[in-house]
């Protein structure tokens, strides 16, 4: 277990990733999300969505030993789904729209330009099956965001467009 002093130091490592959740460009597409989903009976793209993936990534990142950044892993997972307002709208898929739009978000809340590249890599593959099993970002990120839908719960998963054997009908570790 973690003492005071390193719980301090881990809280101030997260900085950028609360500068993000700071930010009015990202509140703003939070809330366009929020608005172009109120009626949406099938998961949504919110923040409860952005921090059970964050989380669900940084389980897997310690039990199969990634030694990923924790803040690499928030960022992506936070901004992941954030373009997901420009799908419905123009048609844009909302990967691309979400890669497209957090360059700036991360320069601001303090990314380099390296990070930024890893972590928008990430979000622009997040729904390519082909990286499910790499060791990276974009590995964890497409495996943390199926993993986190509890399709075995869900009212319209009957409904819903994802094939049988992509939902989550069961816990698993």
């Amino acid at each position: 277990a973690m003492n005071l002093k390193e719980r301090r130091k881990a809280d101030l490592e997260m900085e950028r990733v609360n500068r993000i959740l700071r930010q009015d460009l990202y509140l703003d597409y939070l809330k366009r999300n929020e608005l172009a989903e109120k009626d949406r009976k099938f998961c949504r793209h919110d923040m409860v969505h952005f921090l059970d993936v964050a989380r669900i990534a940084m389980i897997l990142n310690q039990m199969e030993d990634y030694g990923i950044e924790p803040e690499m892993i928030y960022a992506a997972a936070l901004l992941h789904d954030i373009g997901r307002w420009k799908q419905y709208l123009d048609g844009t898929p909302h990967e691309k729209a979400s890669a497209f739009l957090s360059p700036e978000i991360l320069f601001k809340s303090g990314f380099d330009e390296e990070e930024t590249n890893v972590i928008v890599a990430a979000i622009e593959s997040h729904r390519d099956q082909g990286i499910r099993e790499e060791r990276s970002l974009k590995g964890l990120l497409y495996r943390a965001d199926k993993d986190s839908r509890p399709c075995f719960a869900c009212e319209a998963e009957k409904e819903c467009n994802w094939k049988n054997e992509r939902k989550n009908l069961l816990l698993k570790v």
